[in-house]
């Protein structure tokens, strides 16, 4: 089997060690594989979606990047009708966008917001 080195930074750490002895994996190497399969599955499912769809994308972030979410809004209007902002905790917000449109353009402004590593957590659930 192939290695493959990552590097982790202490906080990402901890969240694995935790989530390695709360889920019953035997070690990191385990979890991370789950992860990655849970990765890969999302992204087959993401890739077979076509025609015009409804959904709602999720974005958890850091308040000081609320320009990022300014700038990927404007880029996709033709695509969100309606957005809803709020403060989490602490200095987090969390977006929600409810999206209408080409599975294509659902799936392109998600990878947006998946590749931008200023943002915490992404995630797309389709109507």
């Amino acid at each position: 089997m192939p290695i493959v080195s990552i590097s982790l930074n202490d906080e990402m750490l901890t969240e694995l060690d935790k989530l390695q002895k709360t889920m019953g994996f035997t070690g990191r190497s385990e979890a991370i594989r789950a992860g990655i399969r849970n990765f890969v599955s999302e992204e087959r499912q993401k890739n077979e979606l076509s025609g015009n769809l409804h959904a709602i994308l999720l974005v958890v972030h850091n308040d000081e990047f609320d320009h990022i979410i300014a700038g990927m809004k404007h880029s996709f209007e033709d695509l969100i009708t309606t957005q809803l902002h709020s403060k989490i905790h602490g200095n987090k917000c969390v977006e929600l966008f409810m999206l209408d449109g080409e599975a294509e353009q659902i799936n392109l402004i998600t990878k947006n917001f998946q590749t931008n590593k200023k943002m915490d957590t992404v995630k797309l659930v389709t109507l």
